[in-house]
C-alpha cells in the first residue's frame, strides 16, 4: 500500500533519501502496529509520525509539551503545504476554537496540542469525534519518573488515546507512537508500560553525536563565566541554557553589553515577547538565545553551532537533549558545559523549592508523599550529573554507557576530556605509582578525599586503618589539588574504578596494578583542568620560603594552579599578548583562538620552565602546546 516511500518523503518534505532508522519507524507506524522510536535529537524522528500523517486516512493527533516546538513544527509544515494545527494557551480562543473545527471536519492532517488538554472537559467530550488514525506521543521520556521533565499529565494519555475514534473505523483505540531523543533503558520500560503500549517496536538509535565536541570548562565562579562567554557565542548562532529566569537575563546582559544579537526566552516573560524571540531566532534576525532549560526552547533550527550551558543541568537526560539541539545540519559543533560547584546549591534549591504556582495553569493539590519521592529521585538524577561533571576522562563514552551504548570507542578524540590526555615524565610517573599505591594500602574501600588526606599525612579525622599505613604521609608537603587531580586522572585513564554511588570507593583496574608496580613505562591521562583565579582578585603575600617551595614545585606535570599566588609579571604579560597578536594575524584567526586572557595570565604568574609545567595550565592542551609551547617557553625565559 505505501511502497514508493521515497517517492513521498520528495513529494512533501523535499529529502532525497531517508536518514538512517527513519525509514523502517515509518513503515512500522504505517503498518499499524504500536512502536517507541528512541533517536538522537537531529536525527529526524518527527518524520517517523510525520510522513504518515499524510498516507493514513484519518487525523495524527500529536502531543508535545513544548508551545515552541507546537508552533515551529505548524509552521514549517503549513510552508510545505501540508494541513496543520495545534491547540495551546498562547493562542486566542478563537484561534483553538478554529482548529478544533478543522479536525473535526477532517480538514488537518496533523493537530498537535499540549498533554494538559486532556485535562479539560470540553476537549475530552471531543474525542470520540476525531477520526484519528495515529496517536503520536513526543517527547515520550515525560511520562516516566526517571525522565528528565516529568509531566503528571502525560498520565492521562493511556486513557485519552482508548477515547479516540479509530480512522479506519476498527475497533479498539488507534495505533500508538512515542518518540524521544533521551531514555535510559529504565525510562523506556517506563514509557511503555504507562502509555500501555502493546507489543510495540522499539526502535533505539545510537546516540553518538560525534560532529558535537563536548567540554566540561572549570570556572572559578560568575566573574569568570561574564568574562568566557561572548567568546563561546561570537560569530555563532548558538543556544545557552541556564537553571534560572534570571540567570538567563544576566547572561543575555552580558552578551549584548558585548555587542552580541541575544535575548532572554523564558515562562515568566510576555506572551508577545516570547513570540519575538523565537520569530528573531528561526528568521535569523537573533543570533544567541538565552533560555530556561525549564521551559526549553523546542526551536527546530538545523545549524546551531554552539550550546552553551551556563550553569549546571539537573540531569543527565536534560544535558543531552539540549547539547543535541546543536548541530543538527551534520557540521561541526561545540556544546560547554560552565562547571562550577557553586551551581550544584542552585540546583538543589530548585529540586527543594515548592512549585512555583501559575495563575493560567492552576494545579491540584500535589500529594506531599509523592513530592518527596519525586525530590529524591530529582537528587539522585543530580548526583549523576556532577559525577559526570567533575569526571576526567572521555567524556563522550561516559555519556554513551549511561544511555546504555555499551560498545562506545574510548578515547573518542573529539571532547575536552580526551584533549587533555597528557603523557607523564619520570617524575610524574612515579609520583602517579606513589598515589596508586595510597589506594591500594588502603584496602580499595575508601574514596578520594580520604585517600588524598592519608597521603598527604592530614590524619585529623581519619579512621584508624588509615592513620597508620606505610603510605601514611608519603606525599607530604604536596599540594592536596595535586593528589585529588591525579587521582582523577586515574579513574578517567582507566587505572582507577570508582564505584557509582555517593561514596565513589576507589580501587585498582588490572592496568592500574601493572603501572603501580613499575611494569608500565609511558602513560597517558587525562589530567582535569585546575581553575585559574582571575590576577585581578590581587596575589596574597606568602613567605620567600613559602615562594621558593611553590616554584621548586611548580614544574612537575599536574601543576594545582588554583592555589599558586606568586605575583603576575606585567612585562611577561605585555610580551606574551604581543606574541599572541603577531601569532594571530599570522593564522588570520582572533586571538582568543590561541590564548584566552587568563591563560596568558597564568603563564606570566607561573613563569613555566619546561613543557610539562606549561601543559599543567588551564587553556594549555595538546594541540596547542605542539603549536606553541616552544615560542612560549621562549618568551618567559627571555624575560
Amino acid at each position: 500500500m505505501h511502497a514508493d516511500l521515497g517517492a513521498s518523503l520528495r513529494e512533501h518534505f523535499g529529502h532525497r533519501e531517508f536518514r538512517p532508522g527513519q525509514e523502517e519507524v515509518v513503515r512500522t507506524v504505517l503498518s499499524g502496529r504500536d512502536v517507541l522510536a528512541v533517536m538522537p535529537t537531529g536525527s529526524g524522528k518527527s518524520l517517523g509520525y510525520q510522513l504518515p500523517a499524510l498516507l493514513l486516512p484519518g487525523l495524527t493527533l500529536v502531543v508535545s509539551p513544548l508551545i515552541a516546538l507546537m508552533k515551529d513544527q505548524v509552521d514549517e509544515l503549513g510552508r510545505k503545504g501540508i494541513a496543520a494545527g495545534a491547540i495551546h494557551s498562547l493562542q486566542t480562543l478563537e484561534e483553538r476554537r478554529e482548529a478544533l473545527r478543522a479536525a473535526r471536519g477532517g480538514g488537518l492532517r496533523l493537530l498537535y496540542v499540549s498533554p494538559e488538554r486532556f485535562a479539560a472537559d470540553s476537549f475530552d467530550a471531543l474525542l470520540p469525534q476525531l477520526r484519528v488514525s495515529l496517536f503520536a506521543v513526543d517527547e515520550a521520556h515525560c511520562v516516566s519518573e526517571w525522565g528528565h521533565d516529568f509531566r503528571p499529565d502525560y498520565r492521562r494519555l493511556a486513557d485519552a488515546a482508548r477515547r479516540c475514534r479509530r480512522g479506519d473505523g476498527g475497533e479498539g483505540r488507534p495505533p500508538m507512537a512515542a518518540f524521544t531523543a533521551t531514555a535510559t533503558p529504565e525510562v523506556r520500560d517506563d514509557v511503555v508500560a504507562l502509555l500501555g503500549l502493546v507489543r510495540p517496536r522499539v526502535f533505539v538509535a545510537g546516540f553518538d553525536r560525534p560532529n558535537i565536541h563536548l567540554e566540561v570548562r572549570r570556572v572559578s565562579g560568575d566573574l569568570e563565566k561574564r568574562d568566557v562567554l561572548p567568546d563561546l557565542v561570537r560569530g555563532r548562532r548558538a543556544l545557552v541554557y541556564a537553571a534560572t529566569r534570571k540567570s538567563a537575563e544576566r547572561a543575555a546582559s552580558v552578551l549584548v553589553d558585548d555587542g552580541v544579537a541575544a535575548a532572554a526566552y523564558h515562562a515568566g516573560l510576555p506572551d508577545e515577547e516570547r513570540t519575538r524571540v523565537q520569530d528573531g531566532f528561526a528568521s535569523g534576525a537573533l543570533t544567541v538565545v538565552c533560555a530556561t532549560n525549564a521551559f526549553g526552547m523546542g526551536i527546530d533550527r538545523p545549524d546551531v553551532e554552539a550550546v552553551v550551558h551556563y550553569e549546571l543541568p539537573g540531569s543527565l537526560e536534560a544535558y543531552y537533549q539540549e547539547v543535541g539541539r546543536g548541530g543538527r545540519d551534520g557540521r561541526a559543533a561545540k556544546a560547554t558545559l560552565l562547571w562550577n560547584y557553586v551551581d550544584v546549591r542552585t540546583r538543589e534549591f530548585l529540586i527543594d523549592k515548592d512549585d512555583e504556582e501559575d495563575p493560567r495553569r492552576p494545579r491540584p493539590p500535589v500529594d506531599q508523599a509523592e513530592r518527596a519521592k519525586r525530590r529524591d529521585l530529582e537528587h539522585r538524577k543530580l548526583r549523576r550529573m556532577i559525577d559526570w561533571a567533575d569526571a576526567s576522562g572521555c567524556l563522550r563514552a561516559r555519556l554513551l554507557r549511561y544511555f546504555g551504548d555499551e560498545e562506545v570507542a574510548e578515547p573518542c578524540g573529539s571532547c575536552g576530556g580526551c584533549a587533555r590526555r597528557t603523557p607523564l615524565d619520570a617524575d610524574a610517573v612515579l609520583f602517579l605509582r606513589k598515589v596508586l599505591s595510597g589506594v591500594a594500602r588502603g584496602g580499595e574501600r575508601w574514596g578520594k578525599r580520604k585517600i588524598a588526606a592519608m597521603l598527604l599525612g592530614d590524619v585529623e579525622g581519619l579512621p584508624e586503618s588509615l592513620a597508620r599505613l606505610t603510605t601514611t604521609g608519603l606525599l607530604a608537603g604536596e599540594r592536596k589539588e595535586r593528589v585529588e587531580r591525579f587521582l582523577d586522572g586515574a579513574v578517567g585513564g582507566g587505572l582507577l574504578r570508582a564505584t557509582d554511588d555517593s561514596y565513589r570507593t576507589l580501587s585498582l583496574t588490572p592496568e592500574g596494578r601493572a603501572v603501580m608496580a613499575g611494569k608500565v613505562a609511558e602513560v597517558v591521562l587525562p589530567l582535569p583542568e585546575v581553575v585559574v583565579p582571575k590576577a585581578a582578585r590581587g596575589p596574597k603575600k606568602r613567605t620567600t620560603k613559602a615562594r621558593a617551595g611553590t616554584r621548586a614545585r611548580g614544574d612537575a606535570v599536574g601543576t594545582a594552579v588554583g592555589d599558586v599566588t606568586t605575583p603576575l609579571d606585567p612585562g611577561l604579560l605585555d610580551a606574551l599578548r604581543a606574541w599572541r597578536h603577531a601569532e594571530a594575524s599570522r593564522r588570520k584567526v582572533p586571538t582568543y583562538v590561541v590564548f584566552h586572557n587568563r591563560t596568558l595570565e597564568a603563564i606570566a604568574q607561573l613563569r613555566p620552565s619546561s613543557l610539562a609545567a606549561l601543559a599543567s595550565i588551564s587553556g594549555v592542551g595538546p594541540a596547542k602546546l605542539e603549536a606553541y609551547g616552544a615560542a612560549v617557553l621562549a618568551i618567559v625565559a627571555g624575560r
